[in-house]
Formats: C-alpha cells, sequence, structure tokens
C-alpha cells in the first residue's frame, strides 16, 4: 500500500471515522474485567465537541496545550481535538516532581493544561505562581479549584456548545504537514529534557510506515499502557487510528497484569523492562514448585527451544517435535499465553534494548516479541523485524521511505519523513543533531549488514573505555545481567578503570524469598542488602552471567545499593537509567570497588 501524503492528522482520522463509523474504537475498564465503549463515530463527535471548546478557551493556532496524565481515554480524546484546532499537543509524564513540570510548562509556552486528577492538580497549585502563562486547568477527574482556574472536564466540554462548525473547520483546513502537532519532551538522562518537535507529516508518514512493517487482521484490538507523554505510546494511538485497531486502556501499572489479560489484546506494544519482569516471575514460579513441576517446565522449555530454532531457520518441524510442543503448550505455555490475554499474534518491543535470550524464552513459548527501534527525535520508529523475517537480538529492517546507514566513527543515522522539524527553542541543539543534508544523528553505534538488519551495539556516551584501552558497551552486559530473578536494576562502571565493577538493586521479591528459604532473618529489604549471604548470593549470579562475555568484559566486583526510582531522581518516567546521576550519587561505592594500589 503506497504511503498518502495526509494534510494533516485531522485528515487520517476523518477517513477512519467515515470508513468504521460504527466499529468500536475505545476501550477502557470502569471496574475490573469491565468495560465502557465508544464507536469511532462517537469518538469523532467527542473530539470535535473539544476542539470547539479549546477554541472557546482562545487556544490559537500552534498555541501549545499540556497533557499531565497517565495513559487514558481523554488524552487520546484530547490529543486529537488539539490537532484538529491546530494547537500543539505537549505531554507530561504522570510522575514528573512539580520542578519538573515547571520546566516543561513554561520551556514549551503553554496557555492550556488538562490534568488527570487531584494529584497532579496539587501539583500544579504548588507551582501556580511560577506558571503564569497558564489561563486554564482542566481536570479529567475532579471539580476543580473554586477560582475557576481549574475546571472539571464536564465544564470544559460545554464550553465549545456556541462555537460554530465553520469556525472549527477553518482551523482543521488551516492545519498543513509541515505545522507542529507535538512537541516530545526527552527524558533528560543526561542533562536538560529536550523537546521534539514533530509535524503532522512526521506523524501521519511515520504510522504509514510502521502499518507496512505490520500483521494487521480486521478487527484487531490492541492494548495500551504505555506513558502517551513518551513518544512510543503517541505512535501505537496513530498507528490504531490509521489501521481502525480498537485500544483498550489500562487503569494503571498496579492493574497491569489483570487488564491485559482481561482486554485480549491480538498485539500489543511494551518496554524491555515488562517482558524481563515476566520472564523473571515465570522462572522464579517454576523454580519455587521444584519437583516433578520444575521437570515438566524444563522439559516444555527444552521443545520449544528447538521449535523456535527451527522457526528461526524456516525449517520444517517434524511431527513428532510438534506433539510434543501440543503438550508442553498444553502443559506449560498455555499459562503464559493466557496472562496475555489469549490472543496475542505478536508484541513490540521498543524504547531500550530486550535481551536476546528473554525474546527466545517468549517465542519458544509461541509469544513472538519483535524488537523495534526509535526515538523522539524521528517519531519513535525507523526499524521493526517483521512477523515473517525476525531476528532476535537485531532490531530489524527500516521501514518504508525511511534511510539509514553508519557514519564513520560507528553512529547510526537516519533520514526520512520521520525526522522531527527540530528542538523547540534550541536551535544549537537542532544542528548538531541534523545535518544539513537531513540525515539525524543518534548517539547510537550499530552494524547493518547486507540485508539492511541493524543490530545496535551500544550508545557513544555511555561507551566504557578501560584502563586496558578496551572498548565495552555496558548496555548489552547489564541486559544479560538483569536477566536474573535476583536482579531488578543494574548499572556497568568502569571507564578508564581496570575493570569492570557493576552496582545492583536487589528484586525485594525473589531476594526475600530466597533469605526465608534459606533462614536468613531480617527486618526489611535494605536489611537484607546488608547480608553477606545475600551479597553472595548476587555475586554468584553475576559470576554466572560473566560466562557470556569476554574475561575483559567480565565484572570483577558488585555493590548492592538501593532501588533507582523516579522519586530518588536516579530513572527517567520512560525507566532509563541516568547513569551519570547515578555514578555521582554513588560515588563513595564505586570508589571503595577501586582500592588503590
Amino acid at each position: 500500500m503506497a504511503i498518502k501524503d495526509y494534510k494533516n492528522i485531522h485528515e487520517m482520522l476523518k477517513e477512519t471515522i467515515d470508513a468504521r463509523a460504527d466499529q468500536t474504537a475505545y476501550r477502557w475498564f470502569r471496574e475490573a474485567g469491565v468495560t465502557d465503549s465508544i464507536t469511532w463515530a462517537g469518538f469523532y463527535d467527542q473530539v470535535r465537541q473539544a476542539a470547539k471548546s479549546l477554541i472557546a478557551l482562545d487556544v490559537n493556532k500552534q498555541d501549545k496545550v499540556n497533557i499531565l496524565s497517565y495513559t487514558c481515554y481523554q488524552w487520546v480524546l484530547c490529543d486529537m481535538a488539539i490537532a484538529s484546532c491546530n494547537g500543539v499537543t505537549v505531554g507530561i509524564y504522570q510522575s514528573n516532581l512539580p520542578h519538573d513540570c515547571k520546566y516543561i510548562i513554561n520551556h514549551s509556552d503553554a496557555v492550556v493544561i488538562f490534568a488527570e486528577d487531584q494529584k497532579q492538580l496539587d501539583k500544579l497549585l504548588s507551582i501556580r505562581a511560577d506558571i503564569p502563562n497558564i489561563r486554564k486547568v482542566i481536570l479529567f477527574k475532579g471539580k476543580g479549584t473554586g477560582d475557576g482556574w481549574a475546571i472539571s472536564f464536564d465544564e470544559f466540554l460545554a464550553l465549545g456548545k456556541d462555537v460554530a462548525d465553520e469556525k472549527l473547520k477553518e482551523r482543521i483546513d488551516a492545519a498543513g504537514p509541515s505545522d507542529p502537532a507535538a512537541i516530545v519532551y526527552t527524558s533528560g538522562t543526561t542533562g536538560v529534557p529536550k523537546g521534539a518537535v514533530l509535524t503532522h507529516d512526521n506523524l501521519t508518514f511515520t504510522a504509514q510506515s510502521a502499518r507496512e512493517c505490520a500483521d494487521i487482521h480486521e478487527g484487531d484490538n490492541t492494548f495500551l499502557f504505555l506513558p502517551l507523554a513518551h513518544v512510543f505510546a503517541r505512535l501505537c494511538v496513530y498507528f490504531s487510528v490509521l489501521t481502525g485497531t480498537c485500544t483498550t486502556f489500562a487503569r494503571s501499572i498496579d492493574t497491569l497484569v489483570d487488564d491485559l489479560k482481561a482486554s485480549e489484546p491480538d498485539w500489543f506494544a511494551s518496554v524491555p523492562r515488562i517482558y524481563e519482569k515476566v520472564y523473571a516471575k515465570v522462572i522464579s514460579g517454576a523454580e519455587a514448585k521444584g519437583g516433578l513441576a520444575l521437570k515438566i517446565f524444563r522439559w516444555a522449555c527444552t521443545v520449544g527451544n528447538e521449535i523456535s530454532d527451527r522457526r528461526l531457520n524456516k525449517q520444517p518441524i517434524p511431527a513428532g517435535t510438534a506433539f510434543k510442543y501440543k503438550i508442553a503448550t498444553k502443559l506449560v505455555f498455555s499459562k503464559l499465553q493466557a496472562a496475555l490475554g489469549g490472543r496475542v499474534r505478536w508484541c513490540i518491543s521498543g524504547a531500550a534494548p530486550l535481551n536476546p535470550d528473554i525474546a527466545k524464552f517468549f517465542h519458544a513459548a509461541d509469544v513472538l516479541i519483535l524488537e523495534g527501534l526509535g526515538m523522539s527525535e524521528n517519531t519513535s520508529f525507523t526499524n521493526v523485524n517483521r512477523v515473517d523475517n525476525y531476528r532476535f537480538g537485531w532490531v530489524g529492517q527500516p521501514g518504508p521511505g525511511i534511510e539509514q546507514k553508519i557514519a564513520e566513527d560507528g553512529e547510526v543515522l537516519f533520514r526520512g519523513r520521520n525526522v522531527m522539524k527540530e528542538y523547540y527553542k534550541m536551535p544549537e541543539e537542532t544542528a548538531k543533531t541534523i545535518a544539513p543534508d537531513g540525515w539525524q544523528s543518534t548517539g547510537d553505534l550499530g552494524e547493518i549488514d547486507d540485508q539492511g538488519f541493524l543490530q545496535i551495539t551500544g550508545r557513544k556516551k555511555d561507551l566504557i573505555i578501560t584502563a586496558g584501552g578496551k572498548n565495552i558497551a555496558p548496555s548489552a552486559i547489564e541486559g544479560v545481567i538483569a536477566t536474573s530473578k535476583y536482579i531488578a536494576q543494574v548499572t556497568v562502571i568502569g571507564d578508564r578503570r581496570k575493570y569492570l565493577t557493576a552496582l545492583v538493586v536487589m528484586d525485594p521479591e525473589t531476594v526475600a524469598e530466597y533469605a526465608q528459604s534459606n533462614n536468613i532473618a531480617f527486618t526489611d529489604i535494605n536489611d537484607l542488602g546488608q547480608k553477606p549471604e545475600i551479597l553472595k548470593l548476587i555475586e554468584t549470579e553475576v559470576a554466572e552471567k560473566n560466562k557470556a562475555f569476554a574475561s575483559f568484559e567480565n565484572i570483577k566486583k558488585v555493590t548492592i545499593v538501593p532501588e533507582f526510582t523516579i522519586d530518588n531522581g536516579l530513572i527517567t518516567p520512560t525507566f532509563k537509567i541516568k547513569r551519570n546521576v547515578v555514578m555521582e550519587r554513588f560515588a563513595e561505592k564505586i570508589d571503595a570497588m577501586y582500592p588503590k594500589d
């Protein structure tokens, strides 16, 4: 299917509305297992109503509107309304602290904010004096403030009742492909967040390029829990609008397991951390049962791996092996499949590297995870594996209309209509990222084979150069170590040092179970981290993982540290570790692993 030159996002939306008016567009949970829904026609009516209300609030062409909320139906509704009246959506992570919110609100020049609930409103009230350009806050849930600065969503929708259809049409028609539709602020792992300006064409083109790479069926359902402040989730929304896929929203991260099972998606997108947690839980659960159950589990994995290898190599499956796999599926793999809703054909993994061993494990269980690549600066999509052409440990081939190449220093570069317009109000940073001929620098190091498959080998800024001159990409090592069921987070250290060490965050659940099983007394997880038996456990786990690497890539010493969280400033809202901040925060512990000769 050829890629179409849509004038704007509204035109792409309207095409789906006209073709699928009575089909279900969105579902959300009223309570556990019980969903409400709306058709595409009903959704479009609400988009128009919300767009008129934005016009009534004097949101003019290219005015910026923040959305401070967890992923939900209203987030998507308001985003489409903002685009329809030629405004610019600027998402803010619901987990951001007030000072982080203040920076994005002011830097983006926002005039209106949509906020999820009282918790988010309280953040805004605490910085109200510092965000003078905000003239109205609209709550998705709640009544607002008595002085009218914050109002309820119903009050907001009523504002546009007298705005004429012609007025809205003027706004819709005025939005062109090169007009900004979104500013997506990077998660800020290495400094001040930068706002990637994405145009209507960026978003409509990228949705189409991704569609050409995906196996989409009529009547598909998907499940969305990723934060819509991140461009990865936004792309999933535009992709679903383009393809007419029904989207079910999770209630929260806390209800993710129950909601995923109840939504029964045909496909969904996730970050690697979710797959890692499922993997660790399955492995630890099997080992906890022991005995015959563990033997059956290991036998099933052996059979599954044989099936996986044959599928990867496009080899026929012998009848005997197929029969054993049916038994393995019934006894073991069906439980994992049921936990994902029972209908999943494929999953997408993006935003960070996925350990190939985890992808292989899911594949053995007949759950295909297709790893892809993208970043805010290229609308979150450049490459992806296909259902009929995939490799584990690679991010696949580029989408149609997207060029890729490797620079002389090994950096991965991209060019295409997916590349952002600029960084908002940062011309110097823009010039560093986008060359005059359109090639975008990514900061990733990689290799491209003769079939166009791309493999990411590390990050330029994260690259460790040891005292012995060895170049090491820490992310690959961290990914392997994190497959231990006892380890939740890890940061590899070693730049300009004689050897590698690691800061390790324990998995509280599995380590506590280990302590109880081995009669190790403890009061809490922090106390556990001080126990020599637990340090020995972690050291043993790391030593086992070291076998996958060359000797110079081995972790020689480890130190257990407290959890990296958003609140303590050690990870971003997209769960990326702020390596420089971690190294600064734990400088004394790091130095202790490198005693002076």
